[in-house]
């Protein structure tokens, strides 16, 4: 049997993941540190103002398709998943900045010119970053609407609870900050404290891996670069 890997990403997030995860010979445990939920949509959003629309997750273009009708606009993208996301919500004109909020903020930088005209960007109540503020100096205008809730678990699933205890995991992936909080309160909360010191925390970013720096791990291992394949091929080097 191959080793048992922890995901801590949002059911909606999920999917390709384990698909990989299986493909490489992984087994695989989820406990889900985020639960998301997509609120009535009041009324379409008006998109006639806007030169392009932003997207810092998956979530925020299946929010996106429940807001307009419209994929004429174009998408910039804070990873090759979310822009895959975009491509299957019909999307044409897609570019993905492949890394975390500051690339994507590097990516208009370099690809929108700010007279134009404004961007929109569906996001989380709590986004990881203020892409609106980043930008404002060079005078660009993003305008966010929370079109999303990321609420934090309250309790973990009894077989991870087991699998920990029993030292079973070996690896935890988290792909947030907000994921890696979350998981930290939880161990405080179930007293696992001692339970994580034969298991390995591998981490989308250095933002993420502060969230759990506190915990006794075996290691913590930090991507190289902030996507899903550099954190995939720091699990790989464990073996």
């Amino acid at each position: 049997m191959g080793p048992l890997v922890l995901n801590t990403r949002p059911d909606t997030d999920s999917a390709e993941l384990l698909t990989e995860l299986e493909q490489r010979g992984y087994r695989h445990l989820s406990a889900p540190m985020l639960n998301i939920n997509f609120p009535p949509i009041e009324r379409p959003v008006d998109i006639a103002p806007y030169q392009g629309v932003v997207f810092t997750s998956a979530n925020g273009v299946r929010a996106f398709t429940k807001l307009s009708e419209d994929r004429n606009l174009t998408a910039y993208c804070v990873g090759d998943a979310t822009a895959r996301m975009c491509k299957l919500c019909g999307f044409d004109d897609v570019y993905s900045a492949n890394g975390d909020i500051h690339d994507l903020a590097a990516l208009i930088l370099r690809m929108v010119d700010a007279k134009q005209g404004p961007l929109f960007h569906p996001a989380a109540r709590k986004p990881a970053g203020d892409l609106g503020e980043m930008l404002k100096t060079r005078g660009y205008r993003v305008d966010r609407q929370t079109v999303y809730e990321a609420e934090e678990s309250k309790t973990l699933p009894d077989p991870v609870i087991s699998a920990l205890r029993n030292h079973d995991i070996d690896a935890i992936l988290f792909f947030s900050p907000r994921t890696a909080e979350s998981f930290a309160k939880l161990v405080q909360r179930y007293n696992l404290q001692q339970d994580l010191s034969e298991t390995n925390a591998i981490c989308l970013s250095p933002a993420v891996q502060s969230k759990i720096s506190d915990l006794t791990w075996h290691r913590t291992l930090v991507a190289s670069q902030p996507t899903q394949e550099y954190l995939l091929s720091e699990l790989g080097s464990l073996s």
